[in-house]
This record gives structure tokens, C-alpha cells and sequence, in this order.
């Protein structure tokens, strides 16, 4: 099992068109993929009403964790993602 932990710097935070690319981003890989906000509950981060649950903003601590096959290639893919969309 890997995790990431990665602090959301874009000023509208997590909201639809990022979250819609993260849950695509995620559903790409075979492994689960979990994402929670602030320590709070996990959610699937292939499923977007979770994500979007989340109402995660500028600041907060996002959580990844990867379970399963490919979970080294989900993470390094996921921590690009962040990275480059939020």
C-alpha cells in the first residue's frame, strides 16, 4: 500500500473540472485509489459525487492512498496530476 499527501495551492480548490479529471486521472489505473481531505473520511477516487463530497479548498490536505496491482505507477501518475492541475 502507497500513500501521497498533497496540499491543494489553487485558490478555487478542488471544484468540477479538476475533480472530474482526477476521477479519470484515477479510474485509469487498476489499483484502489482512496482520497480523503484533512484526515476526514476516505472516499473512492474513481467515483466523482465522493470526490466532490470532499468540498475540498485552498489549503486543505489532500490524502491519497493506493492499493493493488499497479499502486507505484497510481501514485507517481496521481502526484503528477496534483501537481500540475491543483
Amino acid at each position: 500500500m502507497k500513500e501521497i499527501r498533497y496540499t491543494i495551492t489553487d485558490p478555487l480548490g478542488l471544484h468540477a473540472r479538476p475533480a472530474g479529471l482526477l476521477v479519470k486521472e484515477a479510474a485509469s489505473h487498476a489499483c484502489a485509489v482512496t482520497i480523503a481531505a484533512n484526515g476526514g473520511a476516505a472516499v473512492d477516487a474513481k467515483r466523482i459525487l465522493g470526490v466532490m463530497k470532499l468540498a475540498a479548498k485552498q489549503g486543505m490536505e489532500l490524502t491519497l492512498t493506493f492499493d493493488g496491482a499497479d499502486e507505484g505507477a497510481a501514485a507517481a501518475s496521481m502526484e503528477a496530476f496534483l501537481k500540475a492541475n491543483l
